[in-house]
């Protein structure tokens, strides 16, 4: 798909400074949206939509912590303000941290919830009063195998955290149709920042379970949003794409 079927539409995307969530932010800008690059970061917030802006798009960059509604809320105005819509969200901000089971504190736990399923929940209810006001509007929320198979020994949180997204994307997807449709992209692990420090041996073993064999790149999650917001995904809401090489067949 290189047509701009989204022009004129506005997209958030959160977690959108790096990796998975700039990948996105791009193909949807190529696409003819007007994005906002959310992040916890601010500053790289503004750098990534800087780099959108130098090849010619049209976007703004976002600061705010996507666990705290006030962040979230005063977020959503400054794309109401310049935009006047909001036809597309992405929540993609996430977290992964890795630690063992029994060492995982009260803290952690809820830090890694409330960023990855907290985070899409606020955002979602943010945007869903314009985009009903609108009878239009897209929700993509980035899940992950982990959440529909059970995540590493050191990941716990993660995975509880995105198999409640996957209950998120079905509740909504009833809560919120006919205007909106909500669905999920589930990759499988892909190369990114949160991978680096990963032992290599077990990032080895891990391509060797995959049948394509080859660990994910952001293109291919991004190339997935890019299908759920299309066009073509009119007739879809509240399901699952997995993007991850064959590593789980559902």
């Amino acid at each position: 798909m290189t047509d701009q079927f989204l022009l004129n539409q506005v997209a958030i995307i959160t977690g959108a400074a790096r990796g998975i969530g700039f990948e996105i932010a791009s193909q949807l800008a190529q696409a003819g949206a007007r994005v906002a690059v959310l992040d916890v970061h601010e500053a790289e917030a503004k750098t990534a939509a800087q780099l959108l802006c130098d090849g010619g798009y049209e976007a703004i960059g976002l600061g705010a912590d996507v666990r705290y509604k006030d962040q979230v809320l005063a977020a959503i105005q400054v794309v109401i303000d310049q935009w006047k819509r909001i036809d597309v969200l992405i929540n993609n901000a996430g977290i992964c941290p890795v630690t063992p089971f029994p060492d995982i504190s009260e803290a952690e736990w809820d830090l890694v919830l409330g960023v990855n399923l907290k985070g899409a929940f606020l955002c979602s209810q943010a945007v869903a009063p314009f985009m009903r006001r609108q009878q239009y509007g897209r929700i993509v929320n980035i899940a992950s195998s982990a959440g529909q198979m059970g995540g590493l020994a050191v990941g716990l949180h993660y995975s509880s955290s995105k198999a409640g997204t996957l209950g998120l994307t079905k509740s909504l997807a009833r809560i919120l149709a006919p205007e909106i449709q909500v669905n999920a992209v589930a990759p499988g692990t892909t190369e990114t920042s949160l991978i680096e420090n990963w032992d290599q041996g077990a990032v080895a073993n891990i391509i060797k379970q995959i049948p394509l064999k080859r660990l994910g790149q952001p293109s291919d999650v991004a190339g997935a949003v890019l299908f759920m917001v299309s066009p073509q995904a009119a007739f879809i809401t509240g399901q699952t794409l997995s993007v991850n090489g064959g590593l789980l067949m559902l």
